[in-house]
């Protein structure tokens, strides 16, 4: 089964960047669909940007323009590029695959992923 394990979280101030990565492990074949969540404390985990493997993208409005998801196949990594931080981008970033090909609803929703990484903390400061 695929594993995935998040790094690149830390703390910045307000207007600051951070990027993020997702390593990609024991897998047999790329996932049709990775995606990268976040929840912060007292929300529900919510979907913020995601890349299928033949490059189509989805943001959440809230993150348009600010971040940039990619993915590296030779390394097998997905990176999330944070620019412009708020104090609300606060939270634990996840990143989560699936394999089952759907469509761009799939995309932000987090009952379509089945593989979950263990999440890295994000915290941005006023």
């Amino acid at each position: 089964q695929v594993h995935l394990v998040e790094s690149g979280g830390g703390s910045v101030e307000a207007g600051g960047s951070l990027r993020l990565s997702c390593s990609v492990s024991e897998f047999t074949s790329w996932p049709w669909l990775m995606g990268w969540f976040r929840q912060s404390s007292g929300n529900e985990r919510e979907g913020i940007a995601a890349i299928a493997s033949d490059g189509t993208y989805r943001y959440a409005d809230s993150v348009k323009g600010r971040f940039a998801v990619s993915v590296s196949f030779t390394k097998g990594t997905v990176s999330l590029r944070m620019n412009s931080l708020k104090p609300e981008d606060t939270g634990l970033y996840y990143c989560a695959a699936r394999y089952k090909y759907g469509d761009t609803s799939d995309f932000l929703r987090v009952s379509a992923y089945n593989t979950w990484g263990q999440g890295t903390q994000v915290t941005v400061s006023s």
